[in-house]
C-alpha cells in the first residue's frame, strides 16, 4: 500500500491533519472526512457512450482504505455526491461492492447527502447512515456552503483547485479553501475534475468571510496561498 502523507493545522479552534493532500482527519472525534466521492462516474459516462476504464471506485475506495489504516479513524463522515447518480449503487462491480461493504461495517460511516445523490439510490448502496447534514463537536458537515453561516463548517461541492505559476510552469492542484470559520475540502474521487479555488462561486458561497486561503500539503507542512481579504 502507497505510504500516506499528513500535514496538520489548526481550524476552528481544533487540530486537523489534511491526509493525502484530499482528506481531513480529526483527532479529537477520529473521524476521516472526504468529499465528493463520485463513485461511478466511469460506468456513468459509458452508459452515455465515453467509455473509461470501469475502476474508478475501485481505486477511490482503496484511498478510503489507506486513509482509515494510517489514521486508525472509526468513524468516517462523506461530504456528498457520493456516488455520481442515483443509479451507482446499483452498477458498482462485486469487487467494489464488495469493499465498500467492508468499509461501512469497520467503522461508523455517515453518507451526507449531496446535490448529484438520489435518497432512493443512496439508501441501496451498502451499509452507513444517510444525513443532509450533520453538526459533530460544534462543526457543521454540509456538501455545500452555505452563504451566511457563520458558524465553524466543513463542505465540499466546488472541487477548488490551486493554479500557480512557478518559474514559467503551470501548476495545478486539488487544495482545502479555509476562511476564518469554514473549510471547504478538495474532492477525494479518482476522476473528478476540480474549479479554480479562486473562482467567485467559491468566494461567494463562503461570505461572509472576510478572507480566505488556499492550503496544500508539502512536504509534511500546509502551504498558504492567499485568495481574496476584505482589504483587498
Amino acid at each position: 500500500m502507497v505510504p500516506v502523507s499528513f500535514a496538520p493545522f489548526s481550524f476552528a479552534q481544533d487540530e486537523w491533519r489534511m491526509v493525502d493532500g484530499r482528506a481531513l482527519f480529526w483527532p479529537r472525534e477520529n473521524a476521516l472526512l472526504v468529499a465528493d466521492l463520485h463513485l461511478e462516474k466511469a460506468s456513468f459516462y459509458a452508459k452515455a457512450g465515453q467509455p473509461l476504464p470501469p475502476y474508478d471506485s475501485r481505486e477511490t475506495l482503496e484511498r478510503v482504505a489507506g486513509a482509515i489504516k494510517a489514521t486508525g479513524a472509526r468513524r468516517v463522515f462523506t461530504l456528498g455526491d457520493n456516488f455520481h447518480d442515483g443509479e451507482g449503487p446499483d452498477r458498482l462491480e462485486p469487487h467494489a461492492k464488495g469493499m465498500l461493504d467492508a468499509l461501512t461495517r469497520a467503522v461508523d460511516w455517515v453518507w451526507i447527502t449531496g446535490n448529484h445523490d438520489e435518497k432512493d439510490g443512496l439508501r441501496r448502496a451498502p451499509g452507513g447512515t444517510q444525513l443532509g447534514e450533520l453538526a459533530v463537536g460544534g462543526v457543521l458537515l454540509r456538501h455545500r456552503a452555505e452563504t451566511g453561516e457563520t458558524r465553524p463548517e466543513l463542505s465540499g461541492h466546488f472541487h477548488p483547485r490551486l493554479q500557480v505559476s512557478i518559474r514559467g510552469r503551470r501548476i495545478v492542484r486539488p487544495c482545502a479553501v479555509r476562511s476564518e470559520s469554514r473549510l471547504v475540502l478538495p474532492a477525494f474521487g479518482s476522476l473528478t475534475a476540480g474549479m479554480d479555488a479562486a473562482d467567485p462561486a467559491i468566494r461567494a458561497a463562503l461570505q461572509p468571510a472576510r478572507e480566505a486561503d488556499a492550503i496544500v500539503p508539502a512536504a509534511g507542512k500546509l502551504l498558504r496561498f492567499p485568495l481574496w481579504s476584505a482589504a483587498a
